[in-house]
């Protein structure tokens, strides 16, 4: 049945070392937005579009990770753990992750520091629908800087602050992938240095652009502020996972 995917591949294994002192004891994924780890705000994502069975490769500081979600039950998730090494990246990380726990013909995999509340489902079926080895979702990415717009006599007619960029589409960090992604990841390294440009190559990769939905990336203190004030105005208005 069409949408009907059960498995997710989550890494959860990066030092976020630009978010030190947050991270000097535990990963990325694990520093907290508002009153909960980012990764917990993934997965009741991913439980909330149906998603069963979450597997959360991890490296550094893994024993945060494993002693905080535990076997997910408390989560409404069934949790597996795969180890990696830091230097072996999202390389390594997924395709441990994959040969070790994952059976399923589609599945998702996302990085774990992504906050984002588009429809999943309809992203699983445009990945079914394209029958493509794995699909990305990509969004409009905001300027980090203050935009002026200039007139002819030098004067500034306007100011808008961290803008979207219409013209630019960026990776959000979260996939669908067919199981023969397996054959396409590398022993180590990143895969959007390798597996994506090879599969782009070979037709074998499509884009996925989000709706009008919210996706937030936290690598600096900087970021987690801006995604602190716009999930606190989303969860106010009961518009975040619907």
């Amino acid at each position: 049945m069409e949408g009907r995917v059960k498995t997710a591949v989550v890494l959860a294994g990066g030092a976020g070392l630009r978010l030190r002192p947050l991270t000097k004891d535990q990963p990325k994924a694990m520093v907290r937005v508002l009153d909960k780890p980012i990764l917990q705000w993934v997965i009741e994502w991913l439980q909330h579009h149906g998603i069963k069975h979450v597997i959360i490769s991890v490296a550094y500081r893994k024993e945060t990770v494993m002693d905080y979600f535990e076997d997910g039950s408390e989560f409404g998730v069934k949790i597996s753990y795969s180890v990696h090494t830091v230097d072996g990246e999202t390389g390594e990380g997924f395709r441990l992750a994959i040969n070790r726990f994952v059976n399923d013909d589609v599945f998702v995999a996302m990085n774990g520091d992504e906050l984002t509340n588009f429809d999943l489902k309809d992203m699983i079926n445009f990945h079914r629908k394209h029958e493509r080895i794995a699909t990305i979702a990509v969004t409009n990415p905001r300027s980090p800087f203050g935009v002026v717009k200039v007139g002819g006599n030098g004067l500034i007619l306007a100011f808008q602050e961290k803008p979207m960029i219409p013209s630019l589409l960026v990776s959000t960090g979260v996939y669908v992938f067919s199981r023969n992604i397996k054959d396409y990841l590398p022993e180590k390294g990143r895969i959007e240095e390798t597996t994506f440009p090879m599969l782009a190559k070979k037709k074998l990769l499509v884009g996925y652009v989000m709706k009008e939905n919210v996706w937030l990336t936290v690598n600096t203190i900087k970021d987690l502020k801006y995604a602190e004030n716009i999930l606190k105005k989303k969860v106010h208005e009961r518009a975040w996972l619907k």
